[in-house]
């Protein structure tokens, strides 16, 4: 059984509702679906007896009537497991994990700026990647925005 078989297998012995959400995408790669409600016991799990430490980056999706997140951990032998979750469009809210990695608050200001989800329990702070001039309520990586000049963020003096 190959590491990356290992850690599937432990998975779904731990939850067994991931019996058919995690799959071994390649050499050192893992994605699993969670679903929204388990997705901070799943996390820890990974963190604390998995030792998935790193978190790479959180990427946001568009996906029409849902937005979803895929968290990408990995560990010191170079295996990455991605957590995707998804949200409805009318509830985009996910909860912080700034609790377990503190470096997850400019991702997750990115998520905010860019997608307009709300992030529940980020700290107040300032505007990442989008400058504090852009109109509210744009949000530019939403399949439905519609570019406008006066859309167009001006420069940074």
């Amino acid at each position: 059984m190959t590491k990356e078989e290992r850690i599937q297998s432990d998975l779904v012995a731990k939850f067994a509702f991931l019996a058919d959400k995690v799959k071994v995408q390649r050499d050192r790669r893992i994605i699993a679906d969670v679903p929204r409600e388990n997705f901070e016991a799943v996390l820890k799990y990974a963190i604390d007896e998995l030792d998935f430490v790193f978190l790479c980056t959180i990427t946001g999706l568009d996906e029409g009537e849902r937005f979803s997140f895929i968290y990408h951990l990995t560990r010191q032998d170079g295996v990455m497991l991605n957590l995707k979750i998804s949200v409805p469009k009318e509830k985009a809210a996910i909860k912080t994990v700034i609790d377990y990695f503190r470096g997850a608050e400019i991702y997750e200001r990115e998520i905010v700026d860019l997608l307009g989800v709300k992030v529940t329990g980020l700290p107040e702070g300032r505007r990442y990647p989008l400058s504090d001039d852009w109109p509210e309520g744009e949000y530019p990586l939403r399949k439905d925005w519609k570019k406008t000049e006066a859309k167009e963020a001006k420069p940074n003096a």
